[in-house]
């Protein structure tokens, strides 16, 4: 089966939301969910220790854990990033995130 037709099962159907990618060891595994002109939703498993390298974005976005603890630095400031918890990254602002664990996170830019 597709990815593609993996997403389409679940349209309309209640899913695990941590059940959608699974960990790959030292590696950051990502599935773009939704891919459209004013949103993007992706999801990324992340092993411990992995990271994405600071950088910006031209829009705003929204970083929701799932599993795991996250370590987000938005403008120079460090937060911990737990399941069940949020955090904004500005559009154009600075931003890294690192697995302080293994994690999971849903990314939601809206563009």
């Amino acid at each position: 089966m597709s990815d593609r037709e993996k997403l389409l099962d679940l349209v309309g159907s209640p899913f695990g939301i941590g059940d959608l990618l699974d960990y790959q060891s030292d590696a950051v595994v990502s599935q773009t969910l939704v891919d459209e002109e004013a949103v993007t939703v992706t999801v990324f498993a992340f092993d411990e220790g992995e990271r994405l390298s600071e950088h910006t974005a031209p829009h705003d976005a929204i970083l929701q854990v799932v599993d795991g603890t996250a370590l987000v630095t938005v403008s120079g400031t460090e937060h911990e990033v737990a399941a069940g918890e949020a955090i904004v990254l500005p559009a154009d602002e600075p931003h890294a995130v690192e697995a302080a664990s293994q994690f999971k996170m849903f990314l939601t830019m809206v563009r």
